[in-house]
């Protein structure tokens, strides 16, 4: 039986002032590929977040790759990032360097001195995403496509074993995002879990998966893990 990488036992999250997620209660085993699905405001970000520890738990426990982040201090919170890979709608490559340089970024940000590990290392991604032809250029010159394959490639540089995905899909045409999702699901046959927020409902159809649903502040199990 594979281990929970991911425990929400009655977790509480204020959205906002108004508005707050009660009683979530869902686990998500090592390997496991599961959408979180919702209407915009519904509060899937929040949870993506509280992930990552970018939001605080009001209330409950929250186990993330075996650290109970509901009570973690500030100065752990580096080092339980580096065993997550994000993934945002919105790519967030740093614009004023080449995509090489913004992969090495995070490397060196996560220890890593050595500068042909480095170099190595980049290239592996790179040709994982199949982006090892634009590595000199700048994020201004890509796609979309492009650039979330870029955001991907610095999900996976540390090989985590948690990969979040937030609305990844969200900004690209249909035909990229048949892509973006082949490739996320290749990296999930090789061992990472993912978890994507999404509100693409023909993903999901095209990609069927393990489901959970937020509506109305609680969380619905709509599709199991088959």
């Amino acid at each position: 039986m594979n281990s929970e990488i991911i425990v929400f036992d009655k977790v509480s999250l204020k959205i906002s002032s108004t508005n707050i997620l009660n009683n979530l209660n869902f686990s998500i085993s090592q390997g496991d590929f599961t959408y979180l699905i919702g209407k915009t405001g519904s509060g899937k970000s929040s949870i993506i977040r509280s992930i990552y520890c970018d939001i605080p738990i009001d209330s409950g426990r929250s186990i993330i790759d075996g650290k109970d982040i509901s009570e973690i201090k500030k100065n752990q919170i580096p080092f339980l990032r580096r065993k997550i890979g994000i993934i945002f709608q919105d790519f967030k490559l740093l614009s004023d360097r080449s995509i090489y340089r913004n992969l090495e970024f995070v490397l060196k940000a996560t220890d890593w001195k050595d500068k042909q590990k480095i170099n190595e290392r980049i290239d592996e991604v790179l040709n994982e995403v199949g982006m090892i032809n634009l590595k000199d250029r700048m994020p201004y010159q890509l796609s979309g496509g492009e650039q979330q394959r870029i955001s991907i490639a610095r999900a996976i540089l540390n090989k985590p074993n948690l990969i979040l995905a937030d609305e990844p899909t969200g900004n690209l045409d249909p035909g990229t995002s048949k892509e973006i999702m082949n490739l996320l699901i290749k990296i999930n046959n090789q061992g990472s879990t993912i978890l994507m927020a999404t509100h693409d409902y023909d993903m999901i159809s095209n990609f069927p998966k393990r489901t959970l649903r937020l509506e109305d502040g609680k969380l619905y199990e709509l599709t199991k893990k088959t």
